[in-house]
């Protein structure tokens, strides 16, 4: 089996809980997830079954989410699952939050929640703060994220909460940006719900529920050609190439690309390889020829 899917992870479970469900169902180990979502949030979580984990770097990582800021409080953990840090008593109005959106907007610098995957010196930043290591006990230096848009969807001015959709690059950590947010408008805000509506070419609306999945027949059913997915450049391979490669040698470059660019190799429209552009010609990095 080799492909993507395109899960729909419920709020509950983990990404590796994903992982291990379609393990137990399809019976392969060789089975990865391209992005973490928190348990509280749910989405468009893309899997890589058998040799497609290998192709899991090549995809586009830019993300899209919709995410419900909650005004008044913040939490440690800037989501709902954590606890009460500060409470405000003020009322946020939605032409404030319209006005403070656009500071977001573009390239922007945020720090990652303490407790997140983020590593610094070789453990993950929850794991030190679940040792009772404080904000204050670690050096936490800013990451660069590039936000390439951000909008209201809906306010609630009783219940105080706003419906925010975000598009942005790897790595953008939507609960930051809502304790960015509450300091911004000098109040609180944290993160109660989080959906994953696109994560590069996979979007919500194709997205596959982990209960209609039962049997690794179900699963082969709604597996993804990876060249569908894949935004790199492709060369048709002719029979002389094909045999080229699945030895490892190089073969000439047909197509216009620049040195060091990533080539996508196909027969009849499936993968065969990988290779990168050289001075002399295109050098396989990977191959998928059995």
């Amino acid at each position: 089996m080799f492909g993507f899917i395109n899960v729909y992870k419920p709020v509950g479970m983990t990404s590796h809980d994903v992982v291990g469900f379609l393990r137990r169902i399809t019976k392969i180990r060789q089975i990865g997830h391209t992005g973490t979502l928190d348990p509280f949030a749910e989405g468009v979580l893309p899997i890589a079954i058998g040799k497609a984990t290998r192709l899991i770097e090549y995809l586009n990582d830019d993300k899209a989410y919709i995410g419900r800021f909650c005004f008044g409080k913040s939490t440690d953990t800037y989501d709902i699952e954590g606890n009460e840090v500060n409470i405000f008593e003020g009322k946020i109005s939605k032409p404030e939050i319209i006005n403070i959106l656009s500071q977001f907007c573009g390239n922007i610098e945020q720090y990652p929640p303490i407790y997140s995957a983020k590593k610094i010196n070789g453990k993950k930043m929850y794991e030190l703060a679940r040792a009772g290591i404080g904000v204050n006990d670690i050096e936490i230096k800013p990451c660069k994220v590039n936000i390439y848009k951000i909008e209201m969807l809906e306010f609630n001015k009783e219940e105080q909460w706003a419906d925010i959709y975000i598009e942005c690059s790897k790595g953008t950590y939507i609960r930051s940006i809502a304790n960015d947010l509450g300091k911004a408008l000098n109040n609180g805000c944290y993160l109660s719900k989080l959906k994953r509506v696109q994560a590069g070419k996979f979007s919500v609306e194709n997205s596959v529920k982990l209960d209609d999945l039962k049997t690794s027949e179900d699963v082969q059913k709604v597996l993804l050609n990876p060249l569908d997915y894949l935004p790199q450049l492709t060369q048709e391979l002719n029979k002389i190439e094909y045999e080229r490669i699945s030895h490892g040698m190089n073969i000439f470059n047909r197509i216009n690309s620049k040195e060091n660019d990533t080539i996508m190799l196909i027969k009849n429209n499936q993968l065969v390889g990988i290779a990168q552009t050289t001075s002399d010609g295109l050098k396989p990095k990977k191959v998928f020829i059995n």
